[in-house]
């Protein structure tokens, strides 16, 4: 993994596509609920630790990685994300959400968590370094509501719950959670000081609510175990890019057998430079479910980190069959076969590239591009590279060296005047 940038004020975005869809199967029966269609609700992972999340626009969805790491149920996510969705259906982002929205977009960056997305910056040595968190959005004033306005999100949302067929005792779950984080402060607050209702006041009015339901749906006990060992796996998954070895072996210590300890460990391990102990760990998670597209992913991670390149493609190949159209690891593929570069794999790196870019274009895919070129279309894809960065003036200098070298009815050609006339 590799930070791609940082500063005062910006934060890092995480590009994962597990965690990706695992949050987007559980948020989308709200979305349902909300009259929201699922292809305009956007997951977006925040690294930054807090333990927060919020609804820009009523459609972009954006989750820190601290909520991720620290809830322990699904349910519990749902309602964080019920809660937020809950203050869009109230209209009280409205005012908010535009200038909110641009200016996240000028201070994010994409980043990938794959380790076979580690170069980048270009420089592949640049791979062994642990993803350092950045957290100068100020996130207090994005939730910076009057506390009458999250009583009502709060009870929108556990109405979205119901209606959506979900869990409501999610809330219980977040907020007793909120309490113990936040309980020994709170008691020192004066209430009409802050912006927000106490977390106890909160659980209070929940448990109230949730008593008086009658004929609760919730999803059926197979859906619902599916869903929380997959949420498990996304959790573990985080904590093992994200945090310390030493918190991994706390959490997931070698007695713990379970899938979610065995990809912490193996993640933690392959981050640490243990890769036989990586690989053992992953192999054993593709017996126990070998129809898991992410663990080949990581295999594939592995493996590159090892130089088997072929059996990096090969772990990799066997992940996007699984998976389907995911460009994150389409891009891994594509660096490998850059790297390998046998006969045909700069045409299939370019192909992958391609197609990665068409659903989800990344600084990263770009990069692999211009590797995989050997003509003026790499200085293209470098301009595209520091352009998607916010880099105008590397951007616009390969825009010009693009355009010395490729034909002027190219299409490459065409898109890097676009950069020189932004």
């Amino acid at each position: 993994m590799i930070l791609l940038a940082a500063n005062a004020r910006a934060a890092s975005l995480i590009n994962d596509t597990e965690t990706e869809r695992v949050i987007s199967e559980l948020i989308a029966p709200l979305g349902r609920a909300a009259d929201i269609p699922q292809s305009r609700l956007k997951i977006n992972i925040i690294n930054d630790d807090d333990f927060n999340a919020f609804v820009m626009g009523g459609e972009d969805v954006y989750v820190y990685t601290g909520l991720l790491k620290k809830i322990k149920s699904p349910d519990a996510l749902q309602a964080v994300v019920a809660h937020e969705l809950g203050h869009t259906l109230g209209g009280h982002m409205a005012q908010m959400s535009a200038r909110m929205n641009a200016e996240l977009k000028r201070t994010m960056l994409i980043q990938a968590l794959g380790i076979g997305l580690m170069v980048a910056g270009g420089d592949p040595s640049l791979g062994a370094g642990v993803l350092a968190g950045s957290s100068g959005i100020a996130q207090q004033s994005m939730l910076s509501f009057s506390r009458d306005e999250e009583r009502i999100a709060d009870n929108m949302g556990l109405d979205l719950m119901v209606r959506a067929g979900q869990n409501p005792n999610g809330f219980i779950d977040v907020f007793s959670q909120m309490r113990e984080i936040t309980g020994a402060a709170e008691s020192r607050i004066n209430p009409n000081r802050i912006n927000h209702p106490l977390t106890n006041e909160r659980l209070k009015n929940v448990r109230e609510q949730i008593a008086s339901l009658k004929n609760i749906q919730t999803p059926d006990k197979k859906t619902d175990a599916a869903r929380r060992e997959k949420y498990e796996l996304v959790r573990a998954k985080l904590i093992g890019y994200l945090d310390s070895p030493e918190r991994v072996k706390n959490l997931y210590p070698n007695s713990d057998k379970s899938n979610p300890a065995l990809y912490a460990r193996a993640i933690a391990n392959m981050r640490g430079g243990n890769l036989d102990a990586a690989r053992m760990g992953t192999k054993t998670l593709i017996s126990r479910a070998p129809d898991n597209p992410y663990f080949y992913e990581l295999l594939g991670d592995i493996e590159y980190q090892f130089g088997h390149y072929d059996d990096s493609i090969d772990a990799y190949d066997k992940s996007l069959e699984l998976a389907g159209d995911a460009p994150q690891i389409q891009t891994a593929a594509a660096l490998v076969l850059a790297e390998r570069d046998k006969p045909g794999d700069r045409a299939r790196a370019l192909d992958l590239c391609r197609r990665a870019t068409l659903s989800a274009p990344a600084p990263l895919t770009y990069w692999v591009m211009a590797r995989a070129f050997d003509d003026g279309r790499a200085d293209w894809a470098r301009a595209e590279y520091y352009k998607m960065l916010g880099d105008d003036k590397n951007a616009k200098k390969y825009a010009r060296r693009a355009q010395k070298t490729l034909k002027k009815d190219s299409p490459e050609y065409i898109k890097s005047g676009d950069i020189l006339h932004k």
